[in-house]
């Protein structure tokens, strides 16, 4: 059963995920993370992060992991400028289940994301349902054979190999960064015999899992390796890129619940083995 520590004076970041005596999180020294106020740019020291109301575009990484969270009981919540957010982590039957409530406004538009960089292995793969609508995103445009379209915020192909760019195997570090938004709603990891899955369930809400592939490209001039598996409400790193259907919306009770449960058991479908997968460079 995955084991989660957090740490609600910083954002409410995750600081821990331990499943059967693994560490699945990474991290990275950024002692300014922890003077970190809204407004600041994001400053990635790796773990679990809540961005909400977006990841990408502004505020950096939403509004929420700048701000401190207070415990009440076993809730941990925030009050933030357009909206407040409450989770809870409790043990049940089917793995850890992390449950939320966000209370705003009956039409507010908002993406989340869990967004959890792990510490993986070259040898690591990812599975989710095979031909699973995946969006690209434009830093892809240098690994792919076809052009990107002029001002396209993103290109959509099909799970592991969108338009022959293999993102279910990550391999050594090779100077890239990808980012993907992915139409399923679980992620399987698989590290040699380690196993670690997540599954987001929204009731009328769009659900997805955002990948984050930075296998040493990202940031310039200094790159480091990190992997975003990133369960997500909505299918856009950007709220400001939102369409009708790709983020999230407050219904009239003013109020939107999700759960993500993590287990250490994959429930995920084998993906098919690709023919025509391109290289990473």
């Amino acid at each position: 059963m995955p084991a989660i520590s957090t740490d609600p004076g910083h954002g409410g970041r995750w600081t821990s995920l331990r499943s059967a005596g693994r560490e699945w999180l990474w991290h990275r020294p950024a002692p300014e993370r922890d003077k970190a106020v809204p407004g600041d740019a994001f400053v990635d020291a790796g773990g679990l992060e809540e961005c909400i109301p977006t990841v990408r575009g502004l505020p950096d990484h939403g509004d929420a992991w700048s701000r401190p969270w207070t415990r009440t009981g076993d809730t941990e919540h925030v009050e933030c400028e357009s909206f407040a957010l409450a989770r809870s982590v409790r043990e049940a039957p089917d793995g850890t289940q992390v449950d939320y409530t966000l209370t705003a406004r009956p039409g507010f538009r908002f993406v989340w994301a869990a967004h959890a960089l792990l510490d993986l292995s070259p040898h690591a793969t990812l599975r989710m349902p095979a031909s699973a609508t995946t969006r690209l995103l434009p830093e892809a445009a240098p690994l792919l054979a076809r052009t990107w379209p002029a001002g396209a915020p993103w290109i959509t192909g099909s799970w592991p190999a969108p338009h022959g760019l293999p993102l279910d195997r990550l391999g050594p570090d090779d100077g890239t960064a990808v980012g993907a938004v992915v139409d399923s709603a679980r992620c399987c990891v698989h590290d040699d015999r380690d196993r670690l899955a997540l599954e987001l369930v929204a009731d009328g809400q769009p659900v997805s899992t955002a990948l984050w592939r930075n296998l040493a490209g990202y940031p310039q001039p200094h790159p480091y390796r990190s992997t975003g598996v990133e369960p997500m409400l909505g299918r856009v790193f950007d709220l400001a890129e939102a369409g009708p259907d790709d983020a999230a919306r407050v219904p009239a009770s003013g109020e939107v619940r999700w759960r993500l449960t993590l287990t250490g058991a994959c429930r995920c479908p084998s993906t098919p083995a690709q023919k025509e997968h391109r290289p990473w460079t």
